[in-house]
């Protein structure tokens, strides 16, 4: 069983990956930090805690498990933290990365599948993006995930080294097994908020803004399955290993879901109300923010059979009902 380097294998997608990965005949092994990460979620494979910003511990996994591609989804994700804060964003995730790409050059470890995201291409309102819209991001954690876009281009001209690139908006759901769902502190997802507040883990869920041009008022957004997610991944990964170029994959619906279509959707799932707020817009909020993924399932094979509402959020309050990490 071929190993495969994950990095942020125990967070929230990385995790649903290594279970992917695992089912697929890879072996993950997992390097995680624990910031955001959770040791309980490292199920199907070796652990090794490190951070990317020691430049020695990675070289120690590539020296020890000699992975044949690497699957990097290790990153500080928050937009509003990261325009609080931008020197730790890129420091992070551009240093960190910097440094993985440079250990898997120096260890002939030439596959590597990069989890991107669509805020490289910033305030793009009402648009069905594709793989060539213009990139223009607008907080410091897009720009930092285009910065290292850019390096692996670099590096697949200096060096040979391929990359998959997956760009996508929001994730949603969890494993339908249970094993593995998402668990993040402080919470800023919508369907967990959403869940949180029918269990009554909070007073209520606000929604930002309920006079936007959409049908219902409120703002949509893409979600996509994190089980489709990650099999876009090992897709990609396969993409690699059968020899096949350097390549962009966005991962969308096409449509995007409104807020209150999540909330309607949440009661016909949970038998539950969802308490609500309407508060006012929040600056900087688009009206509609989503992605197509034509080139996923045209040339990938990718088939986003779960990213539907229904199953989403079912699989989410499966998770949220009975699974936990230890904290």
């Amino acid at each position: 069983m071929a190993n495969v380097l994950v990095t942020g294998g125990a967070g929230y997608i990385g995790s649903h990956a290594c279970k992917a990965l695992a089912a697929a005949g890879f072996t993950p092994v997992t390097f995680d930090n624990l910031i955001t990460g959770w040791r309980d979620a490292v199920k199907f494979g070796p652990f090794i805690q490190g951070d990317l910003l020691n430049r020695a511990e990675i070289d120690a996994v590539f020296a020890r498990h000699t992975p044949v591609a690497v699957m990097h989804f290790a990153a500080l994700s928050q937009v509003g933290e990261s325009m609080k804060h931008p020197g730790r964003y890129w420091r992070n995730n551009v240093q960190g990365s910097l440094n993985l790409i440079e250990a898997a050059a120096s260890a002939e470890c030439g596959n590597f599948v990069f989890s991107s995201t669509c805020a490289t291409y910033g305030d793009q309102d009402n648009v069905v993006l594709d793989e060539d819209s213009d990139q223009y991001p607008i907080n410091a954690y897009g720009s930092s995930k285009r910065a290292i876009e850019d390096i692996l281009r670099d590096f697949g001209a200096a060096c040979g080294m391929k990359s998959v690139i997956f760009r996508y908006f929001n994730v949603a759901g969890a494993d339908p097994e249970g094993d593995v769902g998402e668990f993040h502190k402080p919470e800023t997802h919508l369907i967990p908020l959403m869940l949180d507040a029918i269990d009554g883990k909070r007073d209520a869920l606000t929604i930002f803004g309920t006079d936007y041009d959409t049908p219902d008022g409120t703002c949509i957004r893409d979600y996509v399955h994190v089980c489709d997610l990650v099999d876009a991944h090992v897709l990609g990964l396969r993409w690699l290993l059968d020899g096949k170029p350097s390549r962009v994959f966005n991962l969308g619906t096409g449509s995007g879901f409104s807020v209150r279509e999540v909330i309607d959707h949440s009661r016909d799932v949970t038998n539950r109300a969802v308490p609500i707020i309407e508060g006012e817009r929040r600056p900087g909020d688009c009206t509609k923010l989503v992605s197509g993924s034509t080139r996923a399932v045209a040339e990938l094979g990718w088939a986003p059979s779960r990213s539907t509402l229904p199953q989403m959020i079912s699989d989410a309050w499966r998770w949220h009902q009975t699974g936990h990490y230890n904290t």
